[in-house]
């Protein structure tokens, strides 16, 4: 099965989203608790945040994300804030969500990851940057 990356824009999230909310829930499962599904939705809606959506030849959709975009002083990061599916973590779904970053701007692709999640990305080229630890206050 081949998959397609297609970024889904602020004016078709509401009709996508019956079709990936459910996996919106699941990535949600793994999170940190920095964002709720009804906030990513609002992110997504809004254009802060884009929707890509994996589909087969059918357009089936086999799995989401979300990237946020933002400026460092150096470089402009397309963060993948939230993702889930079954089979979306290959080199060819990798490389075109690559391209679609950087015909956004990106120069960089950044994401959270869980260890697990980790091992898998880095089979794709991604490598670990820092480790985030947190307080809460």
């Amino acid at each position: 099965m081949t998959l397609r990356i297609q970024p889904v824009y602020a004016d078709d999230v509401h009709q996508v989203w019956p079709l990936v909310e459910d996996l919106f829930v699941k990535a949600n499962k793994y999170d940190a608790g920095d964002y709720t599904v009804e906030q990513i939705k609002a992110l997504l809606s809004s254009g802060a945040w884009l929707l890509l959506v994996a589909v087969d030849e059918e357009k089936n959709i086999h799995g989401a994300a979300s990237l946020n975009f933002y400026n460092m002083p150096n470089y402009r990061v397309g963060f993948i804030t939230a993702m889930a599916g079954k089979a979306i973590v290959n080199k060819e779904v990798y490389d075109q969500v690559c391209a679609i970053a950087k015909a956004n701007g990106a120069t960089r692709i950044q994401c959270a990851a869980r260890e697990s999640a980790a091992r898998l990305y880095k089979q794709v080229g991604m490598q670990e940057r820092h480790i985030i630890m947190e307080t809460v206050l």
